[in-house]
């Protein structure tokens, strides 16, 4: 067992394949993070582990503990808590059931007694994660009984001697890393750091977005843009769906005049009034695209949409398809949607290559859907890093290693309760999900989604199919209804209040990006990360927290009431001020325009005076409110905001301190320009 890194370990049996993550890494480990962390011991049950090779490929074993909890393996949409289960990670567009499918599985595992596992592979692994016990451990048989419920049959699963048992197919040798704690929180900052630490988005893209309808014209998005401005909907960005291509299925990757008339003028024009542009894409590349002939040399043997699949894991695709994009970002175009990169329920024509194929770099089509969005937005990521800025982009397929990159998941299917699910979960293994809004049944609907979007990792409204936006809609389904009663302002005026408390969070949001980025905190994760003792906070997989000390409780459309869990000490509701003391659930009346958040009591909380778009020179006049007795210090980080400068110094700590009669900033770093000013300070239950 060799150190890998400052509390990781590594383990290698037989040979490894050469194309794995962490072979094909791009961003250094971050040696000096992973220093600072409390010292960490080798996990106790190391000893034991057991690792073979057989005709089926390669067998991992290792014990685990009565009363421990597992999460991560990916995006897991279906479960929160991975025990007792059987999980093959396959990429997979369409993961309706809860198997381990996923748009970014990763082989990534980590427990409640402060540990975590990675299997370094691109293979379908398939985790069984201790629902089978082993006929040598089995005692005495218990008396037969005789059950008439599900629980009663099902009863002798609990309790013994059980195993964490993970099998890589077809493989002759793999690498393992282990990750020591000695928290479950710690344990998954060092898997974060060893990918290279957090990222950090550009301030805009923190704010709200907007895609467009996919078949909307210049003068349509330029109405769409006006509306919005108009309407006062808070919003930084506007997305651009198939429309602006000249060929979308598969893409050409230039713009479609007869929509765009003079679209350098257009991109000028619009950034003018304050919206960024993201533009939709996938990577299957049509003949008349600019790079076909560049790429044809290397691609896959299989065509997707009728278009070449390029093997980015050779420098020439890469390069083209990078040359490219950078011409479009000189444009005006500051970020991409990367659609269509996940392996579209394993169905071979028209959208996606099959397992068999085998590309210019040696790699199947197996691991080849493991490794493809990855690589890809690698190469997307490279036009803006290249280029000395910050960039914010969707993409629908990432894996391991992901987190020092800054692309959020997203997905086709919509069911709520699965995308709140998603927020909670995916900071286990190094995501970012957005729980997008498409369309809602009603004003109660689409609010409920607006609000949980509004506090996740990017605010999105996706209306691609949509040619106004869903808030403007809900008088049509109002009078399929039969009701009289027009929604649309009404409906207009809760999505603008909700996506202003996301713009008044914006500083402890990026703050906790910054934190992301320096130390491998996730900004939003479940509270079994920070309270993995506390047995029903474990189990917890529709709330998560933002940062430290904030608590969030999405509300789901036909709830009147919902209970909430807060964990142990005091609590405020960030909306009345009313100190709650945590341990235990309460049940809180839900009216649409309610959202459920609470503050930690010791927090010092800086509440930004809402914008509708962040400027390059935006300055954000604080409210600060100080919670409950010995308040705790704040961090904010203060940057440009755009540009890769931060990570050569320029950005100071702006630290926010409550000395038992007032308050005080203090400022250190340099960056030279300010980004936040103190309005007032609030003292709230102390």
């Amino acid at each position: 067992m060799l150190s890998a890194a400052p509390g990781v370990w590594s383990v290698v049996h037989g040979t490894p394949e050469p194309l794995t993550p962490v072979a094909l890494r791009e961003v250094p480990i971050a040696s000096a993070a992973l220093s600072a962390m409390p010292e960490a011991a080798l996990p106790a049950w190391a000893a034991e582990l057991k690792i073979e090779t057989s005709d089926r490929g390669v067998l991992i074993r290792l014990p685990l503990a009565d009363g421990e909890s597992l999460y991560g393996l990916g995006l897991q949409l279906k479960s929160h808590e991975q025990r007792g289960k059987k999980r093959v990670l396959r990429v997979n567009s369409d993961p309706v059931a809860d198997t381990g499918d996923s748009h970014a599985p990763v082989p990534f595992i980590a427990s409640t007694a402060g540990w975590g596992l990675l299997v370094d592979t691109a293979r379908y692994a398939s985790f069984h994660t201790g629902g089978q016990r082993r006929a040598c451990d089995l005692a005495e048989p218990a008396p037969g009984v005789i059950g008439t419920t599900t629980d009663e049959l099902y009863r002798a699963r609990a309790g013994g001697r059980r195993e964490l048992v993970i099998e890589v197919p077809v493989a002759r040798g793999v690498t393992v890393y282990l990750f020591g704690g000695p928290t479950l929180k710690d344990a998954v900052r060092r898997y974060n750091l060893f990918s290279g630490g957090g990222c950090l988005p550009p301030l805009w893209g923190l704010g709200v977005w907007y895609r467009a309808f996919g078949k909307a014209s210049r003068s349509e998005v330029e109405g769409i843009a006006a509306g919005l401005r108009a309407d006062r909907i808070p919003c930084d960005v506007l997305g651009l769906e198939p429309g602006w291509q000249t060929k979308a299925y598969p893409c050409s990757y230039r713009w479609a005049e007869e929509r765009f008339p003079d679209h350098r003028g257009f991109l000028q024009g619009i950034r003018g009034k304050g919206f960024r542009i993201n533009c939709w894409e996938h990577a299957y590349v049509h003949p008349s695209a600019p790079v076909y002939g560049e790429i044809l040399p290397h691609a896959g043997p299989s065509a997707v949409f009728d278009g070449l699949v390029p093997d980015f894991l050779m420098p020439a695709a890469r390069a083209a398809y990078a040359r490219h994009h950078g011409v479009l970002a000189a444009e005006g175009i500051d970020g991409f949607k990367l659609d269509e990169c996940d392996h579209s329920d394993f169905i071979s024509w028209p959208w996606c290559f099959p397992e068999h194929d085998r590309f210019p770099s040696g790699l199947d089509g197996e691991r080849m859907h493991s490794l493809f969005g990855m690589m890809y937005l690698r190469t997307v990521h490279q036009v803006y890093a290249g280029r000395g800025v910050r960039s914010y982009h969707e993409v629908r397929n990432a894996g391991a290693l992901a987190s020092p990159y800054p692309f959020v998941l997203y997905s086709d299917l919509y069911d709520h309760r699965d995308f709140v699910r998603g927020v909670v979960g995916s900071g286990f293994s190094g995501l970012l999900w957005s729980p997008e809004v498409r369309h809602a049944t009603g004003v109660e609907d689409l609010v409920r989604r607006i609000q949980a979007v509004a506090m996740s990792a990017q605010a999105l409204v996706n209306a691609w199919y949509i040619p106004q936006p869903p808030w403007a809609n809900v008088d049509r389904a109002a009078n399929n209804r039969g009701e009289s009663m027009p929604e649309r302002e009404r409906a207009t005026a809760l999505v603008r209040d909700a996506f202003r408390l996301r713009m008044s969070l914006l500083p402890v949001i990026y703050a906790a990006f910054a934190r992301y980025r320096a130390d491998g905190t996730p900004p939003f994760r479940a509270l079994a990360m920070d309270f993995p003792q506390d047995a029903e906070a474990r189990t917890v997989d529709d709330q998560w927290l933002i940062g430290d000390d904030l608590l969030f409780a999405p509300v789901f459309a036909g709830q009147a009431s919902r209970s909430v869990y807060l964990p142990s000490g005091d609590w405020f509701d960030l909306a009345s001020g009313r100190r709650i003391a945590g341990g235990e659930r309460i049940d809180e009346d839900t009216p649409v325009e309610r959202m459920l958040l609470y503050v930690r009591s010791g927090a010092i909380l800086p509440l930004a005076e809402p914008v509708e778009h962040v400027r390059a020179d935006t300055v954000f006049r604080l409210t600060v409110r100080v919670y409950g007795a010995d308040p705790r210090p704040c961090d904010l980080h203060e940057d440009d905001g755009e540009s890769d400068a931060h990570e050569r110094g320029a950005s100071n700590r702006v630290r926010l301190a409550w000395d038992g009669s007032g308050g005080r900033v203090e400022r250190s770093g340099r960056w030279p320009g300010r980004r936040y000013e103190i309005a007032e300070w609030q003292r709230i239950g102390g």
